[in-house]
């Protein structure tokens, strides 16, 4: 199997060789293709990714992706927009569950909760149509059929894994494109024997913080996706918690939630967690359960005997949490 590994910016250079140090520790039989994308491409070279780059990308078979860093300059083409359309990674699948630690953090669940965020990931607010002049600036919000279906069917198929339901999250009483969006999701569902409900987005973000339990399987599209995951990162207690896939028909790229986080890179005090759980959800993409089990279980062993990165109120190192998660797979191996 080939790898494309892109480390990026910013943290992205720390956390991800940890990621493939965890892959390596469990043994897993791949070939690492390094592709260098981002923002320090881009001031030596003048573009953070060229059509090469793509096509190293299209003869893998899948992607671990940092971070990027996008500067304000409206010449700057997102690195990770244009990954997400050319290899038309549609379905950007974000899980959300506290891993059982006890945390100082601003607003803590009272229950426990399990939730997956289904976001479209190729076309809405994001699809890159904008059109900006002196006194007007407009983004073209796209929702087509074919985005809206697929999407939908995604977020089925998960669920039916699961607790056999669904909860849309749209906007449709005041954005006709969130009505179509609505519409089609409830066609699926009921062609799929999936229950569902609907929220509004906005009392979606009131509701998740106050009862998160309540909601298993969240569809959404993309900006309100990226948004509620932020909101559900700090119910979990921290960006570095949090993985997630960007999942397509032919390609599949794997990558934090956080961001390249430029004010802590260099320090060693990233956490690596959510570039390690983005691994074990390539784990499992690629059909290699047990390994992924075993990446999870040193996750939660680690955590459990108390060590922790600064984001969560610990001193340990990347290179520490790193450590105690190889020695652990290795000690039961």
């Amino acid at each position: 199997m080939k790898v494309a590994v892109i480390e990026g910016d910013g943290i992205g250079k720390e956390v991800i060789p940890a990621a493939v140090d965890v892959l390596n520790a469990v043994n897993l039989d791949f070939e690492q293709v390094p592709v260098e994308v981002g923002y320090g491409k881009w001031e030596r070279t003048g573009l953070a990714m060229d059509d090469a780059d793509l096509e190293l990308m299209r003869s893998c078979d899948c992607i671990l992706f940092g971070a990027i860093t996008t500067p304000n300059d409206p010449n700057y083409q997102s690195v990770l927009l244009r990954i997400r359309q050319e290899l038309d990674l549609y379905a950007n699948i974000r899980p959300f569950r506290p891993l059982g630690i006890t945390m100082d953090i601003p607003y803590k669940p009272a229950k426990p909760f399990d939730i997956i965020i289904v976001r479209e990931n190729t076309e809405g607010l994001y699809a890159g149509i904008e059109d900006v002049n002196q006194n007007r600036a407009c983004s073209t919000r796209v929702v087509t059929r074919k985005g809206c279906l697929r999407i939908a069917k995604t977020a089925c198929k998960l669920a039916k894994g699961r607790g056999n339901s669904i909860t849309i999250v749209h906007k449709a009483n005041v954005l006709k494109s969130c009505g179509f969006f609505r519409e089609l999701c409830i066609e699926v569902a009921n062609e799929n024997g999936v229950r569902y409900n609907e929220m509004l987005v906005d009392a979606m973000a009131y509701s998740l913080v106050l009862n998160p339990e309540r909601y298993d399987v969240i569809v959404t599209t993309n900006l309100f996706g990226d948004i509620l995951s932020d909101l559900c990162a700090a119910l979990v207690g921290s960006l570095g918690l949090c993985p997630s896939a960007n999942i397509g028909d032919k390609y599949a790229l794997f990558e934090p939630v956080h961001g390249s986080a430029p004010d802590i890179a260099g320090k060693g005090i990233a956490n690596p967690l959510a570039a390690i759980q983005s691994a074990k959800m390539m784990l499992e993409w690629v059909g290699e359960f047990e390994k992924a089990g075993l990446v999870q279980s040193a996750v939660d062993n680690v955590l459990q005997k108390g060590l922790r990165t600064v984001d969560l109120g610990g001193s340990a190192s990347t290179n520490d949490m790193t450590k105690a998660i190889v020695e652990y797979i290795r000690s039961v191996q």
